[in-house]
């Protein structure tokens, strides 16, 4: 996997200050993309062990809240299970921290359905570690920048452990 960027300060994506991991690679291109360089799997650096660390010491910090997941695509398949050993170790070293992904596949429909577009031998797993999702494409003919963490009025912030608790979406209510 590679990636294009981190943010380690970051007020944009997620609630509260963030560390922020911008992935690369996406099959969606959707059109407006405000980051459609990522959609090359191979645009920025190579993710490694050192990647990795540099993320969870730029967590480790009192004033930081989380870490969020968005590209590029984080829930492609090529990336899932590169993005696996980090929100493990997230969630073992820093259990306090929550993680927010933004993706433009459906919950429902392609990360959790059997013959769902994105899923793999990981996703379950994966999502069992993220609090809030963020997902459905981008859709710019539904922009609306007056929108709390999201472009488009068809994304969704799920509340991921309630909604997969009760298996049907559950908003996100900060």
């Amino acid at each position: 996997m590679y990636y294009g960027k981190i943010k380690p300060c970051d007020i944009a994506d997620g609630n509260g200050v963030r560390v922020t991991l911008f992935v690369s690679g996406c099959t969606h291109h959707c059109k407006g993309c405000f980051n459609p360089e990522t959609w090359d799997f191979r645009y920025g650096e190579p993710y490694t062990a050192e990647t990795e660390e540099t993320l969870l010491q730029l967590l480790d910090k009192p004033f930081i809240n989380g870490l969020t997941l968005l590209g590029g695509e984080p829930m492609e398949p090529a990336n899932q299970k590169a993005l696996l050993p980090l929100l493990r170790k997230v969630r073992e070293r820093l259990p306090d921290k929550d993680v927010w992904c933004y993706t433009g596949y459906t919950l429902e429909s392609d990360l959790l359905a059997p013959d769902g577009k994105a899923r793999t031998d990981v996703t379950d797993e994966l999502l069992s570690h993220i609090d809030v999702l963020v997902d459905g494409e981008f859709i710019e003919a539904k922009k609306n920048i007056r929108l709390r963490f999201r472009g488009s009025e068809n994304q969704r912030l799920l509340d991921l452990p309630a909604t997969l608790a009760a298996g049907s979406p559950v908003l996100w209510d900060e």
